[in-house]
């Protein structure tokens, strides 16, 4: 069974930092590339950053460069979102996802397996 749990959320004042982690487990890593998305009220939700588990490559949304960094421990099959100088405009709900061969980011409806959310708030 293919599971993705994400966590490390919570409020947080401008500026400051948080670390997600989404713990995989139920398939073959090098196959897929791991997401995160995220999605604020009213907004549709949109893609912020993958890694490609197979050679390590990441792709990031322009408005997250340069402040977020993802990373794995492939050892734990976990996934880091590290998030720093955050904004107002962070604030969402980020969810990570499993994309099989990198074919579907961008878009969250490419990808294969999702996991449950966790509220990230930024407070100015």
């Amino acid at each position: 069974e293919v599971q993705l749990q994400a966590s490390g959320g919570g409020l947080v004042q401008a500026g400051g930092s948080l670390r997600l982690s989404c713990a995989a487990s139920g398939f073959t890593f090098d196959d897929y590339a791991i997401a995160w998305f995220r999605q604020a009220p009213g907004k549709e939700r949109e893609g912020v950053t993958c890694i490609n588990y197979s050679d390590g490559s990441t792709h990031y949304a322009d408005s997250v460069k340069g402040r977020f960094t993802i990373s794995s421990d492939n050892a734990k099959n976990t996934v880091y979102l590290q998030m720093n100088s955050l904004k107002a405009e962070d604030t969402a709900v980020y969810y990570c996802a499993a994309d099989q061969g990198l074919t579907g980011w961008p878009y969250y409806y490419g990808m294969d397996y999702w996991g449950k959310g966790t509220q990230v708030t930024v407070s100015s």
